[in-house]
Order: C-alpha cells, then structure tokens, then sequence
C-alpha cells in the first residue's frame, strides 16, 4: 500500500463512463450535462474508460476499442475539443467529484504515434511486433526493459500532462503486467507536483498471472502493486464470486477469499467492489431474482473497500454495451426503486465505520447468507444479507452478534433468537451490541 494511502477510499463510489455510449451524441457535453444526476446517486468520483484517438489497424468492430489507443497525448475528436473536456472536469470539482482518467500503459495500437517515433521501444516476437496475450489482436505491447529510462520519461511526462490538465488520478489498465518499481517511480514524482491524486490499479486475475509467468513473462501480485497504488481491483476473488453466481459452487469459497484479504494485505489496503464493469455481465444478468441482487447490492456497498457501479447499472438493464460499436446505453428507463437503494447504500457509506474501521470480518455460514461486521472502537455495525431466493435463517454466532431484536438502518428488521437471525428483507443493515 502506498504510505501515503487515505483510508477514507473506502467509503468512496465510483460511477464508471463509457462516453461513446453513454449517450447518442457520445461527447463530453452529454456527459457534463448529467454530472447532477450521477452525483445525486452518491457518486465522488468518476472513471472515464479511455479517451484518446483509436488506432485503424487490426482494429476491432467499425469503431475499435478505447483500450487500443493511437495517442496518448490526444482526445479522441468524437467526444469533443479539450475546452470541452476541461468543462466537463471544471463541472465535475464543483459538484465534489473527482475525475480519473483511464491509462493504458502496457499496449498501443499497432498504428500508435509512439510505434511509428520509436518501434524500439515495442516488444518483439520474431523479428515483429505484438502482444504477450496472444489473442489481444489490436494492440502491441510496450517494452519497458528496451524502453528504458527514455519510455519511462515519455510515459511520467504524459501522466504529469494530464494531471495538470486537472484530472484526478488514474486508473492504470492491467497494471499488473507493466513494472512495479515504474509505477512506484511514476507516482512519485507525478504526486511531487500534485498531491492527492487517486492511484487504482486493474490488477488482474491469479490465472492469469499464472499463465503470463509460464511464459516466462512478468506479472504482478497485488501484494506487489499496493507498493504504488491505493486501490486494487478485487479480482483475487472474482472468479469465486463468478462461480457462486453461475451455480457452479457454494457461497464458502468466495467468503473464504474474502477473509484472506483480511491478513495477506497491508493493514490499510483498499479494495475496488463491484458486481460487474465494463468487461464483465451486468449484475441485473448475474441476478434475475430481485431479492438476490438487491442483497448482493447491498453487500457490495457493504463491503471494505471502494464500491463501483458501470454506467446504466441502475436502470437494471441486462444488457453490456459493446466496446467495439456505437451501443448507447437508454438511461430514460431508470428503475425508481433501485435508484433509492443505490442512494441509500451510498449514503450509508459516509459513516465513519467505512473510513475509519481497523476491523471486518466476514462470518463463514451456510449457503445463500453472507454476515459481516464493522468493529470502531468498541461500536459494530451488521449486515446480514440474504443473497439466494430464498429467505432463510442465518447462524449469528460466528460474527458475536446476541440474541435480540435490531431496528435497521437500512432494510428489514432483524430478529435473532438462540443464534439464529431471520431478516424480513432481503438484508438488515444495523448497529449491534459487544
């Protein structure tokens, strides 16, 4: 964990953009004119997915990939002029928003304007030009060992750039395959001139780790990259949530991985939450049954860590834009009623037991119920959650909590007798006794 990481991440909620498809015009004063809304949901802090020109060659679909970016040092003219971009920062501060823009600095696209200016700074495999991936067509990766010192400076210099220009932070695209002591660099000396920006990591999954250091190619921990970042994603334990949600395994698995999070981190480590994002199925996909996503919702907001929601996930859509075509998002269609528990969680967020609390834990049950405790100083606040289809009593025992009677702060009511909790909602969220 960076030293310099403030806890109070954990009780901030990021609203994440697609501008191409957040709307029919797809530009920046679309998304600017909506701030108030996003804002209104609980949002502080906005992750733009990457704004810079598309490369044409091998791309994917008519309008490619943001994440196959030709220059860095641009934006895309679709989304509008830097006058507008500049509004739509200068709108986002004055609502108490920051901004983060999305850094790719493991690939390009093979057209890049940092490929035709330095083709010695790309990795090779026989004699040409590509990717570690294999099946990331549209993109070559950089190499930071043939880069050297000058990639490097090339690399701070455009991070410094668009810090100044006044965004916010980054949120660095598989930031576990460039390297560590680079991104230790990089934050350093960007953070001399800016402090306080927001540094997140899309640190990836364990298997692929894996396969990439089979390969004989780097490929951090997250252990590795809280040195530099604040947050992490939470894909150390997304294939276990992916499994339980699927019907493929139990819910122990996921709660087990959790629970190791506790011990295997620094102390202050901060954790990105989500049901879904931009490269994963929607959480209205994953969870037909209204009561079970409404639990796992609640859950998620819950849960230590940052919380994130993708564009157009309260409108309870089903349906993932397409990254590679124009796919506009209908945010006409908000569901009212997910809207208010979306507000209510964020709200519930704000509580010192998020920004301050030295403890979580999260009690190993039966299937179907996830129970989870805050501890600050000497106060505890519960959550039982009711993730299946059915409301079923849940053993209290393991999370200390007594028998009683509990007024909700947020959800149904929670009664628990010789051990057992029956909530009258799909979760209860409230302050219980030592």
């Amino acid at each position: 964990m960076a030293d310099n990481t403030s806890r109070s991440l954990r009780s901030s909620f990021v609203y994440q953009v697609f501008v191409r498809n957040y709307s029919e015009a797809g530009d920046f004063k679309e998304l600017t004119a909506d701030l108030e809304r996003i804002r209104a949901l609980g949002a502080d802090i906005i992750h733009l997915l990457p704004i810079h020109p598309i490369g044409l060659k091998r791309r994917k679909g008519s309008l490619g990939s943001p994440y196959a970016i030709k220059d860095y040092t641009s934006i895309d003219p679709a989304y509008g002029r830097e006058e507008d971009l500049s509004e739509l920062l200068r709108k986002a501060h004055s609502l108490g928003m920051r901004v983060l823009m999305d850094i790719v600095y493991n690939h390009t696209s093979p057209d890049s304007r940092l490929f035709s200016q330095h083709p010695d700074w790309f990795y090779h495999k026989n004699g040409v030009p590509g990717n570690k991936a294999g099946d990331w067509q549209d993109v070559i990766d950089l190499d930071f060992e043939r880069g050297g010192q000058a990639l490097e400076r090339y690399l701070i210099d455009n991070l410094s750039r668009w810090a100044k220009f006044g965004f916010d932070g980054f949120r660095c695209d598989v930031a576990s395959l460039v390297p560590v002591d680079f991104w230790i660099r990089a934050r350093k000396q960007v953070d001399e001139a800016k402090p306080g920006l927001v540094w997140l990591a899309e640190s990836v999954h364990g298997d692929f780790i894996k396969k990439l250091r089979r390969l004989g190619f780097r490929a951090h921990s997250d252990s590795e990259l809280y040195q530099a970042f604040d947050v992490c994603y939470d894909y150390d334990t997304h294939d276990r949530f992916q499994e339980y949600a699927y019907g493929r395994a139990g819910l122990r698995q996921y709660l087990q991985a959790l629970r190791s999070q506790e011990f295997i981190y620094p102390d202050n480590y901060v954790k990105l939450r989500y049901l879904g994002n931009h490269d994963f199925e929607r959480p209205a996909a994953l969870f037909e049954d209204r009561r079970s996503l409404e639990a796992w919702t609640a859950f998620t907001f819950f849960n230590k860590g940052t919380v994130l929601i993708y564009m157009g996930d309260e409108t309870l859509t089903d349906h993932r834009p397409d990254l590679f075509e124009k796919d506009v998002i209908d945010l006409t269609k908000q569901d009212l009623r997910h809207v208010g528990l979306i507000k209510d969680l964020a709200s519930m967020r704000i509580s010192d037991y998020f920004s301050r609390s030295r403890s979580f834990e999260v009690s190993e049950n039966e299937e179907d119920n996830i129970v989870a405790v805050h501890e600050l100083e000497g106060r505890r606040l519960c959550g039982i959650f009711n993730v299946g289809k059915k409301n079923a009593p849940v053993d209290a025992r393991a999370a200390g909590i007594r028998d009683g009677e509990y007024r909700p702060l947020l959800g149904g009511r929670a009664v628990i007798a010789n051990g057992l909790a029956s909530v009258d909602a799909p979760f209860s969220v409230f302050e219980c006794r030592d």
